[in-house]
């Protein structure tokens, strides 16, 4: 029975296992899975509710989309993030367990809460111009 194990968990793909623990292992990449959540988020809003410049908050938002665990969209001058797969979601919460950590519930619910620091036209949207007429 072993050797079937060895012959199938090969160090290739042990490492695609690997990859995607490694990419997320640092606690702010956790913190930014947590705050897009199910939703999608966008670099503003992310630094709203994680309080970190933007500069760094796009270092660690690179290293997940080269991972593959994001994916962006950009809208005008904004670029909205969402995961890729929501089972990363889970395998947070996994963790947390494992960790003896327990997460309120709206920690990883939908990232599209709104935040009025958060300037992007989905936190702040502009006011509506339905039923407006124009004078001529």
């Amino acid at each position: 029975m072993k050797s079937n194990i060895r012959r199938t968990l090969t160090p290739a793909v042990v490492e695609r296992i690997a990859a995607p623990l490694q990419a997320i292992a640092s606690p702010q990449r956790v913190a930014i899975l947590l705050a897009i959540g199910k939703g999608e988020a966008c670099v503003c809003h992310l630094e709203a509710a994680l309080g970190w410049r933007q500069p760094y908050l796009s270092q660690h938002l690179m290293e997940l989309r080269s991972a593959g665990i994001l994916k962006h969209r950009r809208e005008g001058r904004y670029i909205f993030y969402r995961l890729s797969d929501e089972s990363m979601l889970e395998l947070v919460s996994v963790s947390a367990r494992l960790g003896r950590v327990r997460m309120p519930a709206e920690t990883a619910g939908s990232g599209s809460r709104r935040k009025a620091s958060c300037p992007c036209p989905q936190c702040n949207p502009a006011p509506s111009t339905i039923g407006e007429q124009r004078s001529v």
